[in-house]
């Protein structure tokens, strides 16, 4: 075991430690949680959540499968972040605009065992005072396993509405019934847990999907739109309320992407396009002044995009007590 693997699972039994320490009798977190796991933004009229999922980790050459390795190294060693591995983020979002609650991404679920730190949507989800019965609306930026398998957990389904709907473009839905693995460069038992949980979320929530072609608005200043590139049918969601406008850009836009928009990322389906993409929606950012926030993107993830010269500056936000 290599020394930096040491340390990380040294500092994982820690904070699972830590977790127990701040545990109530029943089980669930208390109240003063010893690590933030929510944060609330305003978006004129609409209501955002962002919640931590936790951490997952990649691979650090996942991060940059094109970049040279020297040149990868430095951008890691300049942030202080270890060589081999990465402690990644993991967000999702509940979104109140009229009479809806929206849940945009779901986190990870049980679907993966190697990320003990991560999983604990549904957990958070309740602590932050969201009941899942709530829920009128899903949307899926991609179904990627980290991206659907807390709509997995046992008893989830149960607990949310008959009527739920699940919004998800139809070039995503139709990809995950035969998914192409050939242009991606994740490690292959990635690809069986993302065969396979993509797989589950299209049996057990078929009756529920709300396809759509390039956009939909799902309520009143909420709007879904297919970018492509990540995978086939990914998509982001764009906030408008009020003159304030926020982007959920779900794995369209990652840590290193400001500073490498062309570093291909190991999950990409698409690597070229996924790098176009990225740079429209960063022009964009840049432009408009929107926030942004994202899946991957150290939480909360809420900042803004600056232009500096041909790239990007990821500006973020001053946290709001």
């Amino acid at each position: 075991m290599s020394q930096a693997e040491r340390k990380r699972r040294t500092i994982v039994q820690q904070k699972r430690n830590m977790s127990l320490d701040n545990t109530s009798h029943s089980g669930r977190q208390g109240r003063d949680e010893l690590v933030p796991s929510r944060y609330a933004v305003r978006v004129g009229e609409i209501d955002v959540l962002v919640i931590s999922d936790g951490m997952i980790w990649i691979p650090a050459e996942a991060m940059a499968t094109n970049a040279d390795p020297a040149v990868r190294a430095a951008w890691l060693s300049d942030r202080f972040l270890p060589q081999d591995e990465l402690d990644w983020a993991l967000n999702a979002f509940v979104v109140r605009s009229g009479s809806q609650t929206i849940l945009i991404d779901s986190g990870l679920g049980g679907e993966y065992a190697g990320y003990p730190r991560a999983g604990q949507f549904v957990d958070r989800l309740e602590a932050a005072g969201v009941d899942l019965a709530s829920v009128t609306d899903v949307v899926l930026t991609h179904m990627h396993f980290d991206h659907v398998g807390g709509l997995l957990v046992d008893g989830v389904k149960e607990r949310l509405r008959p009527d739920l709907r699940v919004h998800v473009s139809a070039a995503e839905a139709r990809f995950w019934e035969s998914p192409d693995f050939s242009r991606t460069a994740m490690p292959p038992e990635f690809m069986e847990v993302i065969r396979r949980s993509s797989r589950q979320f299209l049996d057990e929530y078929r009756t529920h999907l709300r396809t759509f072609e390039e956009e939909y608005e799902v309520a009143p200043g909420v709007v879904v739109t297919r970018t492509g590139g990540h995978t086939p049918g990914h998509s982001v969601v764009r906030l408008a309320s009020g003159g304030d406008r926020l982007m959920f850009a779900g794995d369209a836009l990652l840590p290193a992407s400001f500073d490498h928009p062309e570093w291909h990322n190991g999950f990409e389906h698409d690597p070229e396009e996924a790098t176009r993409v990225r740079l429209r929606l960063m022009r964009e950012l840049a432009e408009t002044g929107s926030w942004l926030v994202s899946t991957h993107m150290p939480f909360p993830s809420v900042g803004h995009v600056a232009a500096a010269g041909d790239l990007f500056r990821w500006v973020p936000a001053w946290w709001d007590y």
